[in-house]
C-alpha cells in the first residue's frame, strides 16, 4: 500500500465510524423519545414522548396516532390555569369509539406533571386510560403519583417541544356546558391531524 495513502486512512476510517456512531445513537434517540404532531385548529403543537420512563403509555399512544384515531377528534375539556384535555370526543361531543384495552397506570415513573408535559387522562380507576390525554398549563403538582391525594396520580409520558403558544391559545378560549359535561369549548378546538415527526424541533416550555 502506498505510505501516502495509508496517513490518510486513519482519520477517514474515524470519520465514517463517527457518522456511523452518530446515525446509530440518533435512531436509538428517535425509539425512546419519538414526536408527534397534533394539527389543530388553532395551530400545531409537537410532542415528545418519553417511552424509556413510560414504555406502556408511550405504545398506547403511538397505537393511536399510528391508527389516524385522533383526526377528528376535539379538546373536549379546557380549564385555564389548569390543563387542556382531549382525544376521546368529536366535534359533536359524542365519544369516539373502537378504543383499546385500558392499560396499567405509570404514573410511579419519576415524571412530573410540570408545565408543558403531556399525560393521560383516566377515569376512579386507577388502570383506565384508554384514548384521552391532557397537557398541563401549569405544574400540577397534586396529579403527582408522589402527592396525589388518590395515592396513584397520572401518567406523565412526554412533554411539548413546540407549539407551547397553541396550548396557551387552546387553554383561554371560552367554554361552556354541553350534554352535562362542563368546561367545553363554546368552538369546538379539531385535532386534524396526529402523525409522527422528525426530530430537530426546538424545545419549547
Amino acid at each position: 500500500m502506498n505510505i501516502r495513502r495509508t496517513r490518510f486512512l486513519a482519520p477517514v476510517v474515524a470519520l465514517t465510524l463517527l457518522v456511523a456512531g452518530a446515525a446509530a445513537n440518533s435512531a436509538h434517540a428517535d425509539e425512546t423519545h419519538p414526536r408527534v404532531r397534533l394539527v389543530t385548529s388553532l395551530g400545531d403543537i409537537t410532542l415528545e414522548l418519553d417511552a424509556k420512563s413510560a414504555p406502556i403509555t408511550t405504545q398506547n399512544f403511538l397505537r393511536y396516532v399510528d391508527s389516524g384515531f385522533y383526526s377528528g377528534t376535539i379538546f373536549h375539556r379546557v380549564i385555564e390555569r389548569f390543563m387542556i384535555q382531549g382525544g376521546g370526543f368529536t366535534v359533536d361531543m359524542r365519544k369516539k369509539g373502537n378504543t383499546y384495552t385500558p392499560i396499567p397506570l405509570e404514573s410511579n415513573n419519576g415524571l412530573r406533571n410540570e408545565r408543558a408535559t403531556i399525560a393521560m387522562a383516566r377515569t376512579g380507576d386507577p388502570d383506565s386510560a384508554t384514548c384521552q390525554f391532557f397537557i398541563n398549563v401549569v405544574d400540577n403538582p397534586r396529579l403527582d403519583y408522589a402527592s396525589s391525594e388518590d395515592g396513584n396520580g397520572y401518567a406523565v409520558f412526554g412533554r411539548v417541544v413546540d407549539g407551547m403558544d397553541v396550548v396557551d391559545a387552546i387553554q383561554s378560549v371560552p367554554t361552556t356546558a354541553v350534554n352535562g359535561r362542563e368546561d367545553v369549548p363554546v368552538e369546538p378546538v379539531l385535532i386534524e391531524s396526529a402523525d409522527r415527526v422528525d426530530r430537530g424541533v426546538r424545545s419549547s416550555r
